[in-house]
């Protein structure tokens, strides 16, 4: 039986597309469920027993893909890959902003879906090795911002703060590599385990969304800075003392106050 870090679900109206990834996933080493319409893939979804959910945006009946994106990330932690058609920058735009982990435009390459498949399991798995660090209990504290590795949780001022996978990740390279400009191309690949393409526009999105989520500063600046045509910066704590510099950590990897 597969374990649940193995099980797909795919949500997907061509039967033909969805026998063709049942053959090929199963091939690869994974279990796969398949649902034809929006209603019963959300039905599906909302259990919680998938690993992964292979989401297309064109769905039959009162729900597409939208649709029932919003109910299950509302509802669940699952990972979500959308499939857009070609060229439909608007649907792969609309899907990230509401929770999507990935896209994939039709027509595409099984072999390109499985290695986003995997990469985004690795984000999910929250025994995996840390992104930066490499350290599973490390903690971070820069500001009024917490995150720890080990359960997977943030906090903002004392309060969690819900973050999808993607953009847990994406913090945690951001604390790592405070004060620092890191670029869209090792954001990218690090975070989302692909190279950067013209007109890939997925880290920018989880990078605002994230934005939304921590808010700015009291002192009313952004956290996160644009550096046009580069990247990003994570910037440095106003208030002394609660920069990278002035943090001690134990033999575990764990920050001491």
């Amino acid at each position: 039986m597969a374990t649940p870090a193995e099980l797909i679900l795919v949500i997907d109206d061509d039967r033909v597309l969805s026998e063709l990834l049942d053959e090929y996933l199963v091939r690869e080493g994974f279990a796969v469920e398949t649902a034809y319409d929006g209603e019963k893939g959300m039905e599906k979804a909302l259990t919680g027993k998938y690993g992964i959910i292979v989401l297309d945006v064109m769905l039959p009946g009162e729900h597409d893909g939208f649709a029932v994106l919003k109910e299950v990330r509302a509802r669940t932690n699952t990972p979500v890959l959308m499939l857009t058609a070609r060229g439909e920058d608007v649907d792969r735009i609309a899907g990230l902003e509401l929770g999507a982990d990935d896209y994939l435009a039709k027509p595409f390459n099984p072999r390109e879906l499985v290695a986003r498949l995997r990469a985004i399991l690795r984000r999910a798995n929250s025994d995996a090795v840390g992104i930066a660090t490499g350290v599973k209990s490390f903690r971070y504290k820069v500001g009024d911002v917490e995150l720890d590795m080990g359960t997977r949780t943030v906090l903002r001022a004392g309060a969690p703060v819900e973050l999808t996978a993607v953009e847990f990740s994406l913090l945690e390279i951001f604390l790592y590599k405070m004060g620092r400009l890191i670029t869209r191309d090792e954001l990218t690949k690090t975070v989302l385990g692909r190279i950067l393409t013209p007109y890939d526009r997925s880290i920018d999105v989880h990078v605002s969304k994230l934005r939304k989520k921590l808010g700015q500063e009291n002192s009313g600046t952004e956290r996160i800075k644009s550096i046009r045509g580069s990247g990003y910066i994570y910037v440095l704590p106003q208030s002394p003392g609660q920069g990278m510099d002035n943090r001690q950590y134990n033999g575990e990897g764990n920050v001491k106050k």
